[in-house]
């Protein structure tokens, strides 16, 4: 009898929904409008509707359901507690939930823990054991895996690494409030409104207000001298919270994702470089490392989701996972 996982990505704007095989590849697979301003519990049927398109129509087994959901939430109890992103979500027990739907094993995971489980399972970070993942689009989110297996914390909310604090002249900011997508554009207002030229300027006729990371991006691309610099300067202080991250996890690879990387690559890999070069404490810490970009692509988070069921929620060891898709 064949068996199957269904997984699910929650986002603000879409929820999508697979039928992945054992093997974690996408079989079937559909989306909707998430329309949370309709309501908790519209949006909660939208959900189920979703997943029963992709439910199997023989008697194949689904042996669980993935969630890849937005945080904050408890991997452990499948409680989603505050997503901003989502309207009227508070303290849902989203696992619960689905469980008693299903009658299957519900497992819920923060959308970045669970793209960096895919990338670790299926993706550029593949038979290695010590891995952080990072997506940098407009926010900065991470996942982690140590010694081959999710780090999750005591109730599931560790591995925030866009949250780490740092000191910017004379206030305190995070890495995500210095060098994801917003950053850039309000960097980049701030030098318009004070007076340097730019093609950014040009590019939103004069409307400041629309500058967004991507703008940047596309300006840093077209060469322009002011872009460059704001992205240069997003690429060091992203190697500076990289720095920390191998000073503490002493990881075997990078792997890098999100919008914001995706676009620049190079652009924001060199500098980045550059910084951790130059602040590890020793070459032993990156020496041997290895920087990738994210290999999954838009269906990193079904996979991730998927990957969830397969390693119990995180807690089963990677390379058993990877050993078992390999049989």
């Amino acid at each position: 009898m064949s068996e199957a996982i269904i997984a699910v990505d929650l986002g603000g704007t879409r929820v999508r929904a697979a039928r992945l095989s054992r093997e974690l590849h996408v079989l079937e697979r559909n989306e909707t409008l998430t329309e949370d301003k309709r309501g908790l519990d519209a949006t909660l049927e939208r959900i189920k509707e979703i997943i029963r398109s992709v439910w199997p129509k023989d008697d194949t087994v689904v042996t669980g359901i993935g969630i890849s959901a937005p945080g904050p939430l408890n991997p452990m109890t499948g409680v989603v507690v505050a997503p901003p992103n989502l309207k009227g979500w508070h303290n849902v027990p989203l696992g619960d939930i689905l469980r008693s739907e299903f009658g299957v094993p519900v497992y819920v995971g923060n959308d970045a823990n669970v793209a960096g489980l895919a990338e670790a399972v299926l993706g550029a970070a593949r038979g290695y054991r010590h891995v952080i993942f990072l997506t940098i689009s407009t926010g900065i989110g991470s996942g982690m895996i140590s010694d081959g297996k999710m780090l999750l914390g005591s109730v599931g909310l560790a591995a925030e690494a866009g949250h780490i604090i740092m000191m910017i002249g004379d206030h305190v900011s995070t890495l995500e409030k210095e060098a994801a997508g917003p950053a850039l554009a309000r960097k980049a207002r701030a030098r318009i409104e004070a007076g340097e030229k730019t093609l950014i300027a040009e590019m939103v006729s004069g409307n400041l207000d629309n500058i967004t990371g991507a703008t940047v991006g596309n300006a840093a691309l077209e060469g322009d001298a002011v872009a460059l610099d704001i992205v240069r300067m997003a690429g060091r202080v992203i190697g500076l919270g990289i720095v920390s991250l191998l000073h503490l996890f002493n990881p075997e690879i990078v792997v890098l994702g999100g919008g914001v990387s995706n676009n620049l690559r190079e652009l924001l890999f060199d500098p980045m470089r550059e910084a951790i070069r130059e602040q590890c404490i020793d070459r032993a810490y990156w020496e041997s490392l290895r920087i990738e970009p994210a290999a999954l692509g838009e269906n990193v988070s079904l996979i991730g989701a998927g990957a969830l069921v397969v390693t119990q929620g995180g807690v089963m060891d990677v390379a058993r996972v990877v050993d078992k898709l390999n049989d």
